[in-house]
């Protein structure tokens, strides 16, 4: 026997958890020692996805045989990726299995337009799952008993929803919820968008642009971390009056909120005091982009950290910073709280060199300021010098300039 065999299961199975399952898996034709230590790995990952019909079903039938017979008494993490040849009774019992097995981590995703997939009700009553990842052709049938009394990390991708009560029902069965990511689907027309989740400390939404809402509410009482991303779109449809979302219902129950990454396609009203927020992200791909960047520096009196940038796939708009009008009024932030100013993607443009001089010559307390320039785009250091030669309102800020 090699000397590796001799080593403690403990031990193999640490080696074994460093290589992905099907590896781990193909160990045991080894020798008769390797034979069952593979089932002994707390975290597991099986996927067909994009596999034929008959390799689909040689992974189905070794499942059906081996898995019932794992020997792990915790699973950590169990992961399937499904395909349209996969989705069927047989996807639910391996679920079952694993939830049975003090199961910490589920992450499902299917991709079968032929064949929905149901979610095991299992699912729905383990009491130790704390992480739970779901996105593709799912369709969500949360029954009334539903009960996540660990869970606090829920993300949503491009799922299939039976109805708004039923993920109502999934929310209110997570009283420790923490983390919640939702993902809308493309193709979901016309219903309604509630999230009620007193715990909930960190909140992402991504609206795709043929999303038509009925309507929305959001309360979040402790909400500290608020992402919102438009993905290529102008305007998001809600309700018969095909107005572009206007995110001020939302903003009243967001209020507490301390980071906050937001498009500035999203509209953002007047009236609101974000008294907590500490730090900014804002994608700047909108024409007026600026417009969004004062109300936001005039309602958050302690902000710290501002970074102006561009979300990953949003196009550059090349008049997206015209019609700058400086403050006639310094706001709070500005004279009393920001540090950090970052500004990834700068271009150089009259209108940004206001904005950035502007922002340089007010902001007291700033400690750093960078400026990522896009080299293409920049023929020369001109623009770059105005801000360098600009005056500062604080003596102790380092300015800094990174060549894309």
């Amino acid at each position: 026997m090699d000397k590796i065999s001799e080593l403690p299961d403990a031990l193999l199975v640490k080696i074994l958890s460093f290589v992905p399952t099907k590896v781990a898996v193909s160990t045991s034709i080894l020798s008769k020692r390797w034979d069952f230590v593979w089932m002994l790995l707390p975290r597991l990952e099986f996927s067909d996805r994009y596999s034929s019909l008959a390799k689909s079903e040689r992974l189905q039938c070794f499942l059906d045989r081996n898995l019932p017979l794992h020997r792990a008494m915790v699973i950590e993490s169990f992961c399937l990726k499904l395909g349209k040849h996969s989705v069927g009774s047989s996807s639910n019992l391996w679920v079952q299995v694993a939830t049975s097995r003090h199961l910490r981590e589920l992450e499902i995703c299917v991709h079968s337009w032929e064949n929905k997939y149901i979610l095991s009700s299992s699912v729905y009553t383990c009491k130790s799952l704390l992480i739970l990842k779901l996105s593709g052709d799912i369709l969500m049938d949360v029954p009334r008993m539903a009960c996540l009394p660990s869970l606090k990390s829920l993300q949503l991708y491009d799922m299939r929803r039976v109805d708004d009560k039923s993920f109502q029902r999934l929310l209110s069965s997570c009283p420790v919820l923490e983390d919640l990511l939702v993902s809308t689907p493309y193709y979901d027309y016309r219903r309604d968008f509630t999230i009620i989740v007193p715990s909930l400390k960190r909140l992402s939404l991504y609206i795709p642009s043929e999303c038509h809402l009925n309507g929305y509410v959001i309360d979040t009482p402790s909400l500290k971390d608020f992402k919102v991303i438009c993905d290529h779109i102008d305007e998001v449809y809600i309700g018969d009056a095909h107005e572009i979302l206007d995110l001020n219902s939302i903003f009243v129950s967001v209020t507490s909120v301390k980071r906050l990454e937001i498009c500035s396609k999203v509209l953002y009203g007047n009236d609101f005091t974000l008294n907590q927020l500490k730090h900014l992200k804002l994608c700047v791909c909108r024409e007026y982009s600026s417009d969004f960047l004062v109300q936001f520096l005039k309602d958050s009196p302690k902000l710290r950290e501002l970074d102006l940038f561009m979300m990953d796939g949003h196009e550059y708009d090349r008049i997206h910073m015209d019609f700058w009008n400086q403050l006639s009024i310094v706001p709070e932030c500005l004279i009393s709280s920001l540090q950090i100013f970052n500004w990834s993607q700068y271009f150089g443009s009259p209108e940004e060199r206001d904005i950035a001089v502007y922002i340089l010559q007010y902001a007291r307390r700033l400690e750093t300021a960078k400026i990522l320039d896009d080299s293409c785009d920049v023929p020369n250091l001109e623009m770059l010098k105005e801000l360098t030669l600009s005056t500062r309102a604080s003596t102790t800020c380092q300015l800094e300039f990174i060549e894309d």
